[in-house]
């Protein structure tokens, strides 16, 4: 898809002797196909990657929030369904518990998704928070929200389980 240019006329005040001076800012914004796919030998994190990975992680978020109305709404038409029988109530019981569970985790995914969209917008996306070395394309793909490289990501798992133990 090609490549559009609008331009911006900022105009920016100084308390200089009777001077105004007006820059001129260029926007570029970036179309790519629903078929495009990050590929190495582009430069890394260039303006075409940062697209795909924000059209990636707004779908991602989209699709988790329909989600859970979905089943907040489904499981809030269940509370009519109060049954006598111990087991099956106990059964619903357990079930809800689950399902809160769920949508519990999909709200934390969601907040990890909107701080990688705002890391799209700082610049940071794509480079590890420890070590701010290149996370690489192929990890992102499979995690979009991942914050660290493998090797960072082990070490931060191995520390958590330590302290776990304690």
């Amino acid at each position: 898809m090609p490549k559009t240019t609008k331009n911006k006329k900022k105009v920016v005040k100084t308390k200089t002797k009777k001077t105004t001076k007006i820059k001129e800012t260029k926007k570029t914004l970036i179309k790519i196909s629903k078929t495009y796919i990050p590929k190495d030998t582009e430069k890394y994190m260039c303006e075409k990657h940062k697209v795909y990975f924000r059209m990636k992680l707004q779908e991602w978020r989209k699709e988790l929030v329909k989600a859970n109305n979905e089943a907040l709404y489904n499981g809030s038409m269940d509370d009519n369904s109060i049954s006598a029988d111990i087991v099956d109530q106990a059964s619903s019981y357990t079930d809800k518990n689950v399902e809160m569970k769920s949508i519990n985790r999909q709200i934390k995914l969601i907040s990890e998704i909107n701080k990688a969209l705002i890391r799209i917008k700082d610049a940071t996306y794509g480079y590890c928070l420890d070590t701010a070395e290149p996370i690489g394309l192929k990890r992102l793909m499979a995690r979009p929200i991942a914050k660290y490289t493998i090797a960072a990501q082990e070490k931060h798992e191995k520390n958590e389980k330590v302290h776990a133990d304690d």
